[in-house]
This record gives C-alpha cells, structure tokens and sequence, in this order.
C-alpha cells in the first residue's frame, strides 16, 4: 500500500494477496487471524477509494472482534470503521469510531513497539479524516 506511483496491476496484486492471505487465513486460521484479515481487506479497498467494500470488511472484522471478545485487537477494527467512514465522506461516524479505537487503544497494556505500530495507523486514519473533511471529497488514489 505504501508503494509510489503505484499501477493498475499493483492494485489487482495488492488485491489478490489481500485476499489470498484472507481467504488462508479463514481456513486455517484462528478468529483473530480473520478478524485481522478483513481489517487488511478494509484498509486496501478504503485506499482504493471503494467505500462500501472498506465498509463491509470493517464491519465483519468488528463483528468478529465482538463475538470472540478480541479486546486485544478491536481497537484495530474501530480504526478501520473509521477509515471506511472517511471515505465514505461519513465524517461524524468516523470520529465517534475513530475516539472507539483511540480509548480502546489507551486501555491497553502493550510494548513500545506494538503501541508505536498501533498509533502509526490510528495516526495515519486521523490524517486522512481531516484531509478528506477540509476538502469535502473522496481521497484521490495514492500514487
């Protein structure tokens, strides 16, 4: 997702591991390895500029936290509420949900380094809520 200057094809590949690595991770996998799962598919749809697919994994990734009481990665499920909310231009849900992720966040005892990986993406989904709400439109596609 960070790559510059990114491709039609770099989106489909960015695409299919998403959701090669979901689809794995749904067989053999654990409810918080596909609740981490459909966090990732969020947030590449949400940077594809696809609203309603950010949405829909979002959602599923907070229901999945919700029904496993995942308390240690729901957080990451708020923040991608909130990011879905943000494009879709839903600015109010995605500050109730993005303050959702920051508290819940808060509450936890974690390392330095997975506090820092944690508030890095809350960071960056903080950013994109206030560009997208001065500018009152979708984000362009990150090139």
């Amino acid at each position: 997702m960070d790559k510059k200057g990114r491709s039609d094809s770099d989106d489909l590949e960015m695409l299919d591991l998403a959701h090669a690595s979901r689809f794995h991770w749904g067989v053999v996998g654990s409810a918080r390895n596909r609740a981490v799962g459909d966090w990732q598919l969020s947030r590449v749809y949400a940077d594809l500029g696809q609203p309603r697919l950010a949405l829909l994994y979002a959602k599923s990734s907070l229901d999945t936290c919700d029904r496993n009481n995942l308390t240690s990665i729901v957080h990451t499920a708020n923040e991608a509420m909130a990011r879905a909310y943000a494009v879709s231009l839903d600015f109010v849900r995605a500050e109730k949900y993005m303050r959702k992720a920051r508290q819940q966040l808060d509450a936890l005892k974690l390392g330095r380094d997975d506090r820092k990986v944690y508030l890095d993406q809350q960071r960056q989904t903080e950013k994109l809520i206030e560009e997208l709400c001065a500018h009152g439109r979708r984000a362009p596609r990150a090139d």
